[in-house]
């Protein structure tokens, strides 16, 4: 069955960094894009960012634009997410996601298009 194992969490410094993996079995990894969504106690989950197929395209939302890179490695059916400069609202537990899209380039920012998920790994971020 299909498995996308997050990890890489835990509790960071503000102003510090993270690195965050996924892991994906199960799937024809190349053909599905790939997102990084959270979700904050008492908050909705939200878009993080996200891959293309190929690993060309990228996207992030605003609040961590500029300080976080998204990457994947189809031979090994993992996904990363960098973040450096990490702030206090940045604690969420952090969920990798894959989404069978039909075009190479695109990844969707909305959790319900997305059709597997991973089970979550936690990231605290102290002031």
């Amino acid at each position: 069955q299909v498995q996308l194992v997050a990890s890489g969490g835990g509790l960071v410094q503000a102003g510090g960094s993270l690195n965050l993996s996924c892991a994906a079995s199960g799937l024809p990894f190349s053909s599905y894009a790939m997102g990084w969504f959270r979700q904050a106690p008492g908050k909705e989950r939200e878009f993080v960012g996200g891959i293309s197929q190929n690993g060309v395209s990228t996207y992030y939302t605003d609040s961590v634009k500029g300080r976080s890179t998204i990457s994947r490695d189809n031979a090994k059916s993992t996904v990363y997410l960098q973040m450096k400069g990490l702030k206090p609202e940045d604690t969420a537990v952090y969920y990798c996601a894959a989404d069978q899209v039909p075009s190479s380039w695109y990844v969707s920012p909305r959790w319900s298009d997305y059709d597997y998920w991973g089970q979550g790994t936690q990231v605290t971020v102290s002031s």
